[in-house]
């Protein structure tokens, strides 16, 4: 980490910030050391004597971008003097029209005059080995860019407001504490004494194991608030399938007949519905066939019914209950799934109460030809994966698998300790799952980790940001 340091302050990158199309006004960002010298070589003001460098920091300036002698756009500039900026260094944004020729020509000539094209993510990087934010932030920046709803917007505005760190710091100053206690009773014992301090450290790890727990456990939620629930539609063929895709997505995405087997393969859409996020795969109609594509389908759709969040299994109560749906109860078994009893405006060959008695599922009756049944369902789903509410106040949800696993780590080493003193072992015991736990915390927040784990994070990033 100390040797990037070192390229930080000697490197002034550049990159364009906006998303590159004909819009009417773009940015070209500029962060350095020499992000001023920069300017000053490119920028002409109206009347042609400013000179950027000298101006005070947060201000705003008209005038032109030149190449030489040929003035290339018309611009405003802004300046931003480290360390009040996002990378905490000299920061320049020059914000042009937002032709993509204009823009891009502006990015060469801020090229030429000393700066480099910055990587993936390397401003909100900068902000990071600089101190600005931690490593929980810098990923909630990430996430706020590819929001898929409105939930995932606030978990990660919450993120980056500072709230996993202050969680994260408040345990780790805790375990800190203990660990200083300790050592410190064991150097000098005949000052400090650890008489009766296992039961007050008992208490300490098992509130912080608490606090970790529930994290861990609400991780689960995190990853479907950010990415949505993996769901996947099953059903014997032509029960309603694709007419249910094509009624949740109010378009007629899936082909629809009264063919059985019209779905070969799977159809995957991303559908928003009342702000939840259903990643929806309609799968081939399950039976046995002898048609070596359909075949290959019905493979597909067994295996991603596995793999789902969510299964949604549409029953055709005009036709009779048989094996194959025997086969699909089982299948679902131990799955969160939802049942639509679907075609209930035609008279039923299977009653809704005879399906509810062989599981332990929710079922809804449906009508798509009627327009029955949807609310319930989206209802269901809501309560399902969110207690029935699609909002939060200040809860933080861990949505970053390597923050999941840090925490996992940290549990590990804390429930050590709490076996530690149920055993009496000797204190010093204690210090070492102490300190484990501690570091696995801090990777959470960026301290103890090396640097291809931070590249890694980082190259996820867009460009210019």
């Amino acid at each position: 980490m100390k040797g990037m340091d070192n390229v930080m302050k000697t490197d002034t990158i550049a990159a364009i910030a906006t998303g590159l199309s004909n819009a009417g006004i773009s940015i070209v960002r500029i962060s350095g050391d020499n992000a001023l010298s920069v300017i000053d070589k490119i920028y002409m003001s109206k009347s042609g004597k400013k000179v950027l460098s000298n101006e005070k920091s947060h201000t705003i300036h008209y005038g032109y971008i030149k190449d030489g002698d040929e003035i290339i756009d018309e611009v405003m500039v802004a300046i931003m003097k480290a360390p009040k900026s996002y990378t905490r260094e000299d920061t320049v944004e020059i914000n042009c029209h937002g032709g993509i020729v204009v823009t891009r020509k502006i990015l060469e000539t801020v090229i030429k005059a000393g700066a480099r094209i910055a990587e993936p993510g390397e401003f909100t990087k900068r902000a990071f080995l600089n101190g600005r934010i931690d490593l929980s932030q810098a990923e909630a920046v990430c996430d706020i860019i590819h929001a898929k709803n409105e939930l995932a917007l606030k978990n990660s505005v919450n993120q980056l407001r500072g709230r996993v760190y202050e969680i994260i710091k408040k345990i780790r100053e805790d375990i800190l504490r203990d660990v200083a206690f300790i050592e410190a009773a064991l150097d000098d014992p005949e000052h400090i004494s650890l008489d009766g301090f296992t039961d007050e450290l008992k208490m300490h790890i098992d509130t912080v194991v608490k606090t970790v727990e529930r994290l861990i456990m609400d991780a689960r939620n995190g990853k479907i608030i950010k990415e949505g629930i993996k769901t996947v539609i099953v059903g014997k063929p032509n029960a309603g399938k694709s007419s249910l895709l094509n009624a949740l997505m109010g378009e007629e995405r899936a082909i629809v007949t009264d063919i059985a087997g019209t779905t070969r393969d799977t159809l995957e859409e991303t559908i928003n519905i009342n702000g939840i996020i259903l990643n929806i795969i309609d799968t081939a109609g399950i039976r046995d066939t002898d048609d070596i594509i359909e075949k290959i389908g019905v493979e597909k759709a067994i295996k991603a019914a596995r793999d789902a969040d969510l299964i949604i299994y549409v029953i055709d109560s005009s036709t009779e209950f048989d094996q194959t749906d025997e086969e699909i109860l089982e299948l679902i078994e131990d799955k969160r799934a939802i049942l639509l009893f679907n075609k209930s405006d035609l008279t039923p060959k299977v009653s809704l109460d005879e399906i509810r008695k062989r599981t332990n599922h929710k079922v809804i009756s449906l009508s798509l030809k009627k327009n029955k049944g949807l609310e319930e369902f989206v209802e269901t789903v809501k309560e399902m994966f969110f207690g029935g509410e699609l909002s939060f106040n200040d809860e933080i949800y861990i949505t970053s698998e390597r923050q999941k696993e840090a925490l996992i780590g940290a549990l590990e080493s804390l429930k050590l300790v709490r076996r530690a003193i149920d055993e009496g072992m000797h204190e010093d015991i204690f210090t070492v799952d102490l300190m484990n736990a501690y570091e696995e915390l801090g990777k959470i927040i960026g301290e103890n980790v090396d640097e291809d784990l931070v590249n890694m994070i980082f190259a996820e990033f867009c460009m210019g940001k």
